[in-house]
């Protein structure tokens, strides 16, 4: 059993101000040098780099990494991971904040509460504190918060906090309205003008784009939530939550076991890496995997590089905007999501670094690119060149693509071997023509049927983005691949 303190931070609906809570709440007990666990329901992104940086004040992790945002989807990762995989994350804090996503009980279309903050609340048996708009009710929110306690009494609504209450008067009222409904209210934060975050085609512009601002955003957050909200009784309420019986998630002993052997400390050997090589590259050396990073490549999971290391693999961060060479002694890539249509001068203009990328791709390296890689690899992105790897051209698009996906391997790539399924999903407003190659990535078998990405030689590109989580298999065939003595000769001389 593991104890950890924790609360799931949700909401009627989107747009009640549940990221400015949670970041706000976040950083407002990191500040006070507790060592806060940030986490997000759901596929997103973008939020998990603000809860970082709002957790990256703490005292209690000087001179320790900071922790990354973690993201918990039960559609993606299947919802026996969520307690494991949070379990992980949250390992040694003092206090774990879960944003939720959409309303409380929106989970995944068509398949009832998958994937939902009540779902995920449920799977962490975790006090719920709901984020209420009040900006244009009074006495109405005792029947709104009612509602949402009382619909599955599984979930612990445990308290609310009221957002936009219009003046002292308002508060009362809301506060009178809520004293015989059995839920506490932990807070009421003002209407104000907001705290400057842009957004812009897929919600807000990320940290790494605007990390100054982003910084001043935080604390203004912090300053909010800390004089509207009871942080000792949410402290105290985060710390009635029962234990786990749950054995935390462990990239080494997921990646053992994808090899067929026992994970660590259970008295097996790991069999043969599936999809070539057996085990470090010549000399027992780690094969470099260069992980894209930057501005424009901000979409990843930290357990994707998690599991690379487990693998064998020595995981490498680049900077496509800034950097000319890969790493040196490249033997695979990995370039995840982001904004490369915001940045695709810059990206065009960095000719060696294409050229070492199509290179490497020529010698028949493994490279792994989702969305935003998929375009990068590309011939052009809205008539910018791109590294030419792949016959096809990108272009933004009026149209976004956005949503989970079901989808099977057609055949044998360097993540996967064909037949296996797995879990996505989508979110760009991009289009790239032809939408998938002679040997297609993935076959897509819901919502839609078609075929999506492409394979060619050692590249694996796809607008679907895989939480390798729940497919720790991937990243062993990766790292096997970039052992083999088949994959390239590697980049980045210097």
């Amino acid at each position: 059993m593991v104890s950890v303190p924790r609360l799931v931070i949700a909401a009627p609906a989107s747009g009640s101000g549940k990221t400015t809570v949670a970041t706000g709440l976040m950083a407002a007990f990191a500040e006070r040098g507790l060592d806060v666990s940030p986490h997000k329901v759901g596929p997103d992104y973008i939020d998990p780099g603000y809860h970082a940086l709002a957790v990256s004040s703490s005292p209690a992790r000087s001179g320790r990494a900071p922790r990354p945002g973690r993201n918990l989807d039960a559609f993606l990762c299947g919802p026996e991971r969520i307690a494991p995989l949070f379990l992980h994350g949250a390992a040694g804090c003092d206090l774990a904040v879960v944003e939720g996503v959409m309303g409380l009980y929106d989970g995944a279309a068509g398949q009832g509460e998958l994937a939902s903050t009540a779902h995920v609340a449920k799977l962490l048996r975790a006090p719920v504190v709901l984020v209420v708009d009040a900006s244009s009710q009074s006495r109405s929110v005792a029947a709104l918060v009612h509602g949402f306690a009382s619909w599955d009494p599984e979930v612990r609504v445990a308290g609310v906090i009221l957002n936009k209450v219009g003046s002292d008067r308002h508060e009362e009222l809301l506060r009178e309205a809520l004293d015989g409904s059995g839920v506490p209210v932990f807070g009421a934060l003002r209407r104000v003008r907001a705290v400057r975050a842009p957004s812009r085609h897929l919600g807000l512009v990320p940290v790494a784009e605007r990390r100054a601002e982003a910084v001043e955003s935080v604390a203004a957050l912090a300053e909010r939530v800390r004089e509207g909200c009871d942080l000792e009784g949410l402290l105290a309420l985060a710390r009635s939550a029962p234990p786990l019986p749950d054995r935390p998630w462990d990239p080494e002993r997921e990646t053992a076991s994808a090899r067929g052997g026992a994970g660590p400390g259970d008295g097996a050997e790991p069999g043969p890496r599936p999809g070539g090589g057996a085990g470090p590259g010549p000399g027992g050396a780690r094969p470099v995997v260069a992980l894209a990073g930057g501005a424009a490549f901000t979409f990843s999971y930290a357990e994707q590089a998690e599991l690379l290391t487990a693998a064998g693999a020595e995981v490498v961060p680049f900077d496509p905007l800034r950097e000319e060479r890969l790493p040196p002694g490249t033997a695979g890539l990995v370039i995840g999501g982001g904004f490369p249509e915001v940045y695709a001068p810059e990206l065009s203009a960095n000719g060696p670094l294409r050229a070492e990328v199509a290179g490497l791709a020529a010698a028949g390296a493994p490279i792994a690119a989702e969305c935003a890689g998929l375009l990068y690899l590309a011939r052009s992105l809205d008539g910018e060149p791109m590294c030419g790897v792949l016959p096809a051209e990108a272009r933004m698009s009026e149209r976004l693509t956005l949503g989970y996906r079901e989808a099977v391997a057609v055949g044998d790539s360097p993540l996967a071997a064909a037949g296996t399924r797995v879990r996505g999903h989508e979110f760009h407003r991009t289009a790239v023509e032809p939408g998938a190659g002679p040997e297609p990535a993935w076959g897509l078998v819901r919502p839609e049927r078609r075929a999506e990405g492409f394979v060619r030689g050692g590249v694996h590109a796809s607008y679907l983005h895989v939480h390798w989580a729940a497919v720790p298999e991937a990243a062993v065939r990766f790292v096997g691949r970039c052992a083999s003595p088949l994959s390239g000769s590697g980049g980045g001389g210097r």
